[in-house]
């Protein structure tokens, strides 16, 4: 869990509710969510990476890596990669939507 985005999003929270901020413009939300975009890619690059250090490292025989931690890590990096997929396809149909709205 990425307690940096939690204090974050809690902090806007706060803030909204006191009225103080302004609404966001178009380029403060494609470039919000650019960014979230590009750290969840880092994130399942390094879950991937993570997976991939502990199962050459019990195939080298390092004992103190067992085989369910390797499991354990590999169906994490699994489940965020195939999440990633999801959320492309639906970026990529919605895009298509917009495509074909008449103008």
């Amino acid at each position: 869990m990425k307690v940096n985005g939690l204090a974050t999003e809690m902090q806007t929270m706060r803030l909204e509710a006191q009225n103080t901020i302004r609404p966001p413009t178009g380029q403060q939300v494609s470039a919000d969510f650019g960014n979230l975009l590009n750290d969840a890619i880092k994130s399942v690059n390094t879950l991937q990476g993570q997976s991939s250090d502990l199962a050459t490292r019990f195939d080298q025989g390092d004992r103190s890596v067992s085989l369910s931690d390797v499991m354990i890590a590999r169906n994490k990096s699994s489940v965020a990669f195939e999440a990633t997929v999801q959320v492309r396809n639906k970026m990529v149909q919605a895009y298509k939507e917009l495509m074909n709205m008449p103008v």
